[in-house]
């Protein structure tokens, strides 16, 4: 079952479940999440049974991003999300960008997960496509978890991009 909007907002209030957000972006049932920054991967990776390389990572500063055709980024988000141990919460992206052939790649935000969240972005269109930072581009969705959860404890907790 995902929470609704009264929920949402009592826990932001409550539990700081969002922060650095803008209140007008909570949904009926989520909350639209900004772009803050974007990365472009400038060297390989590689993932096998017992290990993982992740890719060197430059940071485009501009404040208008120009994705460019069938080129694949990471970004970050502005707002930094707080999750209890009762709630898990899944990302989508919003229909302007698939609109305009832009996809998302996203991931499940575990239960005891706290930071910025990052998430993979492809123009997949022929033409390049321009976001501005500070655009809505997703939002997430808080579900309840019933039964005992584990806590994330993973490498990324805190928001690491990298």
């Amino acid at each position: 079952m995902f929470l609704g909007k009264a929920e949402i907002l009592k826990r932001i209030k409550d539990e700081k479940l969002l922060e650095n957000l803008d209140i007008d972006n909570v949904q009926g049932a989520g909350v639209d999440l900004k772009i803050d920054r974007l990365f472009e991967a400038v060297s390989g990776a590689s993932l096998s049974r017992d290990s993982r390389e992740l890719p060197e990572l430059r940071e485009i500063r501009e404040d208008t991003f120009t994705l460019r055709p069938g080129k694949y980024y990471l970004c970050t988000t502005r707002e930094k999300v707080n999750m209890p141990k009762d709630l898990v919460a899944f990302i989508f992206q919003r229909s302007t960008l698939f609109r305009c052939g832009v996809s998302l790649r996203t991931a499940v935000v575990d239960p005891g997960y706290s930071g910025i969240l990052t998430i993979g972005i492809k123009n997949e269109g022929s033409k390049a496509f321009s976001l501005e930072r500070g655009s809505r581009i997703c939002q997430i969705v808080f579900s309840r978890v019933y039964g005992e959860a584990q806590i994330y404890e993973g490498r990324y907790q805190g928001g690491m991009v990298r």
